[in-house]
């Protein structure tokens, strides 16, 4: 094959392969441009005949093509509109006018819903104490057949008596485990009752689950209790509201959501005003408040003023309940049902709330204090009940309030005595702008108020808080942080300082300079080290951490804060100190622009990567060991020596001995190797001198001792690949014909099933990839003097004879093929590449006849290997494969044989007719492989394949 082998040209190849250069003119055209759409808008007459009028308008602005097209009239929408013709009907200006007023009157995105604070009122209040729960029995009561309409009603009435009559019995030393799955059972009784109909009990369940509103025995855990009252009221208000709007449908046309109390029908109106008088009829204050409140959104199909009307009414009745715990939680339902069915109406939430600092006095009363005195409740402790409650009824009354409001309802609050609690209410609930605008004020009302009331400690949280989201005035900020650090210093207990601490270490990264925060981390340390606090306090110590390195992203200004890896000291929990070490690694990655050689920066991320990497153990899951790796990595690659290459070879050695245990960070390490090497190589322009030379040998060892640790077989093939081509471009030729060897003798170990991304896959596809891109570089590589011709070419063909391949793959012959391509070009007089600086087989052969007679023996057993192999694929289960491999060895033949050879030409027929013989062939594929050898005929050393195209036959699959 071989000894009749195409000579070629290669500069003419090229030359003859390029693209034929076409002068554009492109005028006004460029892809970046932005595009002009013209959209035609067409108006079609209903009357037959008439013609269309059609009107083209030009804009300037991307337009949606799809858009244009459908021109709004999209068949989904023409349905939608067919089938609701209200909603279809164009808003006369009144209701445009009415939906925009109430849009902008309606609560927006920016406001806290209670749903967002529900879950930290339940995780808030708990208590280990036997709570006690009312459980009505739950009957319906049989009524015989056709009983009149009176003895219906008589009936419910007596039903509604019984409850209130004492016909509950009361569960006692439940845990609170207990009582909260029996309010559950109760909401799903509820849910139950009513998709049963059996109206009746389901209001039954509620007024007994509002009762419950009234006992404080337990009263530490109210809070939580009126959560899960209210959940079961708001689920009662909904039930009844969509049974009320689904007798509004009319003509299967549902009401639109701004409704007018005119659209609704009599029956919808008689049954709303059934449900307000059966519970008007509740004797007992809090049940019948609560229940009215729930379904408060009904007014709307009564009157257009209900609602507005029912509030103001609602707010008096709270005044009537004694306790104030009690009532200030009711004022917070009230407020919260308010703010959903009526957010404009802001001077009934004010004079809630008004009410409420006029009975304020009242917890400082003595029926409170001698309740505490039994229940062993200590004050500071039951004014923080009250803080869920305030908080919701500030927040509803401070959304979107003018600040002349705001200011009106500080003065108040500063008026009452012992107002700590109020005061932190004020600053959870106020705009952080408003807070932050008058710190001073604040810190001067917090010194005023009473030490044994509500904790300062804690007013100063709720002050840093705001503080962390707005900035004070700028002559104010050290004095704050003077002022508020004075008292967290002070603080004995380290859970209520390290509460605090956290908070206003923000605020000192936001303003301050690092003497100012290293002073605050300084502070922590001596607070949280005795008894070894730290260890009830690591998500506190991991948000500091955050904040710090959210604020001071410059990693060699960070590391110069003295307390800070003092302060990664006390993450003793291997776990917590990895998610720190990861969290600081991430900033660094994302902040750090320029590589970096900073002996502080360096010391202190190896020391941080190390630890990272000495949590990896044999349980550790394989994402977990990527995202190690990745963060390692990102460190390595970002650390330069400049020109100080031995250095950086230094650093790459430590590095390796220190993240031994992660795979994917060797790998980094090699390859960063083999670029200093190549970095090397650039700067002496490929001259190297002694020390050069001698220091490019150090990276190449680097690379040889550490590619056998990794335990990827694919991945140690190719870095040995990658790592001889460096050697060889670096004139190290001893090393690369090293490298290449290791590579040959391991491609023997290679498995026959590998696992990619998790599922194990065949390797023949991987192993093909590897050993084409060898063969390329194979080309290049020159004879070693003492071990014969094509050394490294022949151990790699005995490895692949040797190797045990599937019985149903040719992947052994497309090799032998692809073998053929490396051998033929190596008949060249000059190759098609080289390496500069180094000579290949065709300068030190020189063409010379031995060498090409050795290249013809391998040639030939390669050849009688390909066609013993389509032998063997005669059988009728293979002879598509057969078919596929030989076109594929007459398109070899074709690029790379000299058919002016009679032999040659004739083999080169027969795998045409043979891949043809049994209608496997594609028939598009031939034509083309045709078509181009008749093209080719056309170039005057290219004749004599006109001769061949005749002798090639298409055969029809028939």
């Amino acid at each position: 094959f071989l000894r009749h082998a195409r000579s070629r040209n290669y500069v003419s190849e090229s030359e003859a392969c390029k693209p034929e250069c076409v002068p554009l003119d492109f005028g006004d055209y460029h892809p970046l441009k932005p595009i002009t759409v013209t959209e035609s808008k067409t108006k079609k007459m209903n009357r037959k005949g008439s013609t269309s009028s059609t009107s083209s308008s030009s804009s300037s602005s991307v337009m949606d093509p799809l858009s244009s097209v459908l021109d709004g009239t999209d068949p989904l929408s023409l349905f939608a509109a067919a089938a609701d013709p209200v909603t279809a009907a164009p808003p006369t200006d009144g209701a445009r006018r009415k939906r925009d007023k109430d849009e902008s009157s309606a609560v927006g995105s920016d406001f806290e819903p209670w749903s967002s604070k529900r879950g930290e009122i339940l995780a808030r209040y708990t208590t280990t104490e036997k709570l006690s729960i009312v459980s009505g029995g739950f009957h319906r009561k049989a009524t015989t057949t056709g009983s009149a309409v009176s003895e219906k009603v008589r009936t419910r009435l007596e039903e509604l008596d019984d409850l209130e009559e004492g016909s509950q019995k009361e569960l006692l030393n439940l845990t609170q485990q207990d009582y909260m799955n029996r309010i559950e059972e109760l909401n799903q009784s509820l849910k139950d009752a009513w998709s049963s109909d059996q109206k009746v009990k389901a209001l039954k369940i509620v007024i007994q689950c509002s009762k419950l509103l009234s006992d404080t025995t337990v009263i530490q855990f109210y809070p939580s209790k009126f959560v899960l009252i209210t959940d079961i009221l708001d689920t009662f208000g909904k039930l009844v509201y969509e049974r009320i709007l689904s007798m509004c449908v009319d003509n299967r046309v549902s009401l639109p959501d701004n409704f007018s109390p005119e659209s609704v029908n009599d029956t919808a109106k008689e049954t709303c005003l059934n449900w307000f008088f059966k519970i008007a009829s509740i004797r007992e204050l809090i049940p019948r408040f609560y229940v009215e409140a729930a379904i408060l959104k009904c007014n709307k199909f009564l009157s257009k003023t209900g609602i507005s009307e029912c509030l103001p009414r609602l707010t008096s009745m709270i005044r009537g309940i004694g306790d104030p715990l009690v009532a200030v939680y009711a004022r917070a339902y009230l407020c919260r049902v308010g703010m959903e069915v009526a957010p404009q109406l802001k001077e009934s939430l004010n004079k809630n709330f008004f009410d409420f600092l006029l009975t304020f006095k009242q917890i400082h009363g003595d029926t409170v204090q001698n309740q505490l005195v039994v229940q062993c409740v200590e004050i500071p402790l039951y004014l923080t009940l009250y803080s869920p409650a305030i908080d919701w009824i500030l927040q509803c009354i401070a959304y979107h309030a003018p600040d002349v409001l705001l200011t009106e309802m500080m003065e108040r609050c500063k008026k009452l005595g012992n107002n700590a609690l109020l005061l932190n209410s004020v600053m959870s609930a106020f705009r952080a702008e408003f807070i932050a605008a008058r710190s001073m004020d604040f810190i001067g009302m917090i010194k005023e108020c009473d030490e044994s009331g509500f904790p300062k400690h804690l007013l100063f949280r709720s002050l840093g808080l705001n503080l962390a989201l707005a900035d004070p005035p700028e002559n104010d900020r050290l004095q704050i942080l003077n002022e508020a650090w004075k008292v967290i210093t002070k603080l004995k207990n380290p859970q209520d300082y390290i509460n605090c601490a956290e908070v206003w270490v923000e605020y000192t990264c936001r303003h301050f300079t690092k003497r100012e925060v290293n002073t605050v981390l300084a502070d922590v340390i001596k607070h949280m080290t005795p008894d070894r606090a730290f260890e009830d306090a690591y998500p506190q110590l991991q948000s500091i951490i955050q904040k710090v390195i959210t604020y001071i992203y410059d990693f060699a200004l960070l590391f110069s804060v003295e307390k800070f890896l003092p302060f990664l000291d006390m993450f003793q929990k291997e776990s917590v100190r990895v998610e720190v070490c990861k969290c600081i690694m991430e900033s660094f990655i994302k902040h750090q622009q320029e590589s970096t050689k900073d002996p502080v920066i360096l010391n202190a991320l190896l020391h941080i990567c190390k630890t990272m990497h000495d949590s990896v153990n044999a349980l550790t899951l394989e994402d977990e060991k990527r995202m190690l790796a990745a963060l390692i990595n990102g460190f390595i690659k970002m650390v330069s020596f400049g020109r100080d290459f031995e250095q950086q070879l230094s650093f790459y050695v430590e590095a390796r001995s220190m993240f031994c245990n992660l795979e994917p960070v060797l790998v980094q390490l090699i390859h960063s190797v083999n670029q200093l090497a190549m970095e090397t190589r650039r700067v002496m322009k490929g001259n190297h001198s002694r020390k050069t030379a001698a220091f490019v040998r150090a990276c190449v060892a680097f690379c040889f001792i550490t590619i056998p640790s990794l335990s990827s077989i694919f991945t140690r093939l190719n870095l040995y690949l990658h790592s001889g081509q460096v050697a060889l471009a670096n004139q190290c030729l001893s090393q690369a014909d090293a490298f290449f060897k290791a590579a040959v003798s391991l491609v023997p170990e290679v498995p026959k099933m590998i696992s990619v991304d998790g599922k194990m896959r065949p390797s023949d596809a991987f192993l093909l990839e590897f050993l084409c891109n060898f063969f390329s570089t194979l080309l290049v590589v020159p004879d070693h003097p003492e071990q014969g011709v094509l050394f490294l070419v022949r151990g790699l063909l005995n490895v692949i004879q040797d190797y045990t391949w599937e019985d149903n793959s040719d992947d052994k012959v497309r090799i032998y093929t692809n073998v053929l391509h490396l051998l033929s070009a190596m008949t060249q007089e000059a190759f098609i590449y080289h390496v500069d600086k180094v000579d290949s087989n065709d300068t030190l052969y020189g063409g010379d006849s031995k060498f090409l007679a050795e290249i013809n023996k391998l040639s030939e057993t390669v050849v009688s290997q390909i066609l013993d192999h389509l032998k063997t694929l005669g059988k009728e289960e293979t002879l598509k494969r057969q078919s596929q491999l030989a076109l594929y060895f007459f398109n070899t033949i074709l690029a790379h044989g000299d058919l002016r050879n009679n032999r040659l030409n004739q083999l080169a027929v027969n795998l045409w007719n043979l891949a043809q013989k049994h209608g496997f062939a594609d028939t598009k594929t031939m034509v083309k492989t045709l078509e181009y050898i008749k093209r080719q005929s056309k170039q005057p050393e290219m004749s004599h394949f006109s001769d061949l195209a005749l002798r090639l036959p298409l055969q029809s699959r028939t």
